[in-house]
């Protein structure tokens, strides 16, 4: 007989509703849930998909140690007592030896690896919590949301779709990279809204949209502050919102004069006439929504290019409004789950720790003790570790991430873990980072896991619950990282009191009207949506308004204000180099398929997208000799020596001279140790060193300059 367990599906970080099917004890459907808030009964094929990485045949079964030289694939199979004593023993020894700061932990995307990456550094006194990609994605936008406006209003959860006029989506491709919310989109689209989508490539979305600007990779900046000059030339901002909220208009009003939409074309290869109509549209279309994503967040303005747009959204009074982008509703008496998962004003180091993060005084706003959601970054970790500046770190504990793939310079990251005294990895699968550890410990999937979800929501807790109990010898990502705490005296159990992961969860609803069992029961939570907060609440920035003018900003020597910067490399900073690498690279982009690096392994996602891909315009291909399915070779100026294979899709919704790269590519069928990790992984191909992005240390791989050609033989 049929039994059904709802739950919240963790394929990516949209955390779907979902309802697991089990007969006779095995997971045999996953369907949408429709009566789920996040997705009302939509699911993705990465969803649909998640049984068979619950029973494939490679999942990690059991905690390995390293029987050999590192990388040579020999292990032995150990039991978890032995690898927590073993673990435990090598991490105190390296406090003892180099102190606590020598210590890190490296994580990917999601609660189901940073909350135990970010609670065993705090438990052992180390400010070393390194995000793979976080100063990539996310970060710009948080620390142009926090300082401009003083609360996230930008993120998935912000944009209001389905009650806005005017919906504009710039360097994002939601349907793909967040279903649920292009599922949101697309209603918005059939109740009457406008569309704007600004991308260099014609997605799926663009092709409906009633205004597609063409951008320059790399140049949204200057196109925004293009739009800035037409809505405050023609009066279309909202006057009283402006003077009674807003902190430096004036400011910002000398500022864009220059930014003409002539001026501006010349810059981005927008006409115009359009930026002109893109700009009037977004402005009178009221209410108005607007999201962006990681196409403006790496490069080297990505902070604030986001900080821009917050100001668009801010003096158009589309703030906190029905159909405008929302202020987060919280769930009364909850603590939201990112305490737990990337730290905040709940649970944080002291100063004087945080002071001593890699990156704290380069990095002030993301790095450190002012930061709202502190981290190092994975350049400067592996800088760290490879250079001993501006101290070594010795140990890294990893979970969730697979850094030989989704950080930049992917050769120089695999020789700079071999120089690691210990390394330990936490994952599903046996990934090219995993095989350079000392210790590879089996974690469960979302099916076999209970914990509560928040991220991505708006005003609702939901949780997520165990289908089916571990298979094999999985444990709880969370669990391990307390079960370890407990063998090293010497952690903070005052910052991490925790000895389950349950107890850990019952903290964050301590001062809530339910438990998380009671959560767990209900399936989820929810707040009514409450509109212009910042009336009685004002907002949570030093002046207590939109600071167009930040002084958050001015305090760390940065620009106050919007300012655009060029590409390091490009048609008007590197023309001579572009004589030898004449395309601009896009990277980055999401295929629905796969979540960064994850699912190479699932036989109908790798169905779906068998091959990595280079999309490339009909003149592009004829230009250097291809059809659509041959494999070309990229090679970029920042690796030298360096290239990668990709097969090559021809589409003439890119411009001759763009070219667009998938990522995330390695082939488990491979041999180990690599797994063909440098095959056709363009990170290969791209560095994460200087120049950065001087705020959120991003670095241009969102514009950086290529060249192609045949692969033969």
């Amino acid at each position: 007989m049929e039994k059904t367990v709802r739950t919240v599906c963790q394929a990516c970080h949209a955390e779907c509703g979902v309802i697991a099917h089990v007969n006779s004890g095995r997971v045999t459907r996953i369907t949408g849930d429709p009566n789920h808030p996040m997705n009302r009964g939509f699911i993705c094929v990465k969803g649909r998909s998640e049984p068979e990485r619950l029973y494939h045949p490679d999942r990690l079964k059991y905690p390995l140690r390293r029987a050999g030289e590192r990388g040579s694939g020999k292990w032995e199979r150990i039991s978890w007592d032995t690898a927590l004593d073993g673990i435990a023993e090598k991490l105190t020894e390296t406090k003892e030896k180099y102190g606590p700061e020598a210590i890190a932990t490296i994580h990917g995307t999601g609660p189901r690896s940073s909350i135990n990456a970010t609670l065993l550094p705090l438990a052992l006194g180390s400010p070393n919590r390194i995000s793979v990609d976080l100063h990539i994605c996310l970060a710009p936008s948080l620390a142009a949301d926090f300082s401009t406006i003083g609360a996230t209003i930008t993120m998935e959860e912000g944009p209001d779709y389905l009650n806005s006029n005017c919906i504009m989506v710039w360097g994002g491709n939601p349907p793909v990279a967040h279903p649920p919310r292009g599922q949101a989109i697309l209603e918005g689209l059939k109740k009457g809204a406008k569309l704007i989508v600004v991308d260099p490539y014609k997605t799926k979305l663009a092709e409906k949209a009633d205004l597609w600007l063409q951008v320059r990779p790399g140049t949204d900046m200057a196109l925004a502050l293009g739009m800035l000059h037409v809505i405050i030339e023609e009066g279309l901002y909202d006057k009283e919102f402006v003077e009674k909220w807003c902190y430096g208009f004036d400011t910002l009003v000398q500022r864009v004069k220059e930014y003409t939409p002539e001026k501006v074309a010349d810059i981005t290869w927008v006409p115009g006439n359009m930026i002109r109509e893109a700009a009037r549209m977004y402005a009178t279309t009221k209410p108005a929504s607007h999201y962006h994503r990681i196409g403006i967040e790496q490069n080297v303005n990505s902070t604030q290019t986001a900080r821009a747009f917050n100001i668009l959204i801010a003096i158009t009074g589309n703030i906190d409004v029905k159909g405008g982008n929302l202020l987060p509703t919280h769930v009364p008496g909850a603590i939201p789950t990112f305490a737990l998962s990337v730290s905040g004003p709940w649970l944080r180091w002291s100063k004087e720790t945080e002071s001593k993060r890699i990156g704290a005084r380069e990095f002030p706003l993301i790095s450190g003790p002012d930061a709202a959601i502190p981290f190092v970054t994975s350049y400067h970790a592996f800088r760290a570790i490879d250079t001993g500046q501006p101290y070594p770190l010795r140990a890294l504990y990893c979970s969730g991430a697979n850094p030989v793939i989704n950080v930049q310079n992917s050769k120089w990251v695999w020789n700079t873990l071999k120089k690691l005294d210990f390394f330990v990895v936490a994952d599903f699968f046996m990934t090219p980072s995993a095989e350079l550890a000392d210790y590879v410990l089996p974690v469960t999937t979302w099916l076999e896991t209970d914990e509560p979800c928040d991220i991505n929501y708006m005003n609702y807790i939901a949780a997520r619950q165990k289908v089916v109990e571990p298979l094999h010898e999985a444990w709880d990502n969370v669990k391990i990282v307390l079960e370890l705490i407990k063998r090293m005296p010497w952690a903070d159990r005052q910052l991490v009191p925790w000895d389950t992961p349950a107890e850990c969860y019952e903290w964050l609803y301590r001062d809530a009207q339910f438990t998380f069992e009671e959560l767990k029961q209900k399936g989820y939570v929810i707040e009514p949506v409450k509109y212009k907060k910042y009336e009685q609440e004002k907002f949570k920035t030093p002046s207590g308004k939109v600071e167009i003018f930040s002084s958050l900003f001015e305090k760390y020597g940065y620009d106050p204000l919007p300012c655009y910067e060029e590409p390091p490399e490009g048609p008007l900073s590197s023309p001579e180099l572009m004589r030898e690498y004449p395309y601009i690279l896009i990277t980055g982009s999401r295929k629905i398929e796969y979540f960064a690096s994850e699912g190479r392994q699932i036989s109908t996602l790798r169905k779906a997208s068998p091959d990595p891909e280079i999309v490339v315009h009909p003149d592009t291909a004829k230009s250097i000799g291809v059809e659509s399915g041959d494999w070309v070779w990229v090679e970029t100026p920042k690796v030298t020596g360096e290239r990668v294979r990709l097969k090559a899709t021809i589409n003439d919704g890119i411009r001759p001279d763009v070219v667009q790269a998938s990522y995330g590519w390695w082939f488990p069928e491979m041999p180990g140790p690599e797994h063909g990790c440098f095959v056709s992984n363009i990170n290969v191909v791209l560095n994460a060193a200087p120049p950065w992005e001087k705020i959120s240390a991003s670095v241009p791989t969102r514009g950086t300059i290529c060249k192609l050609y045949k692969c033969e033989g």
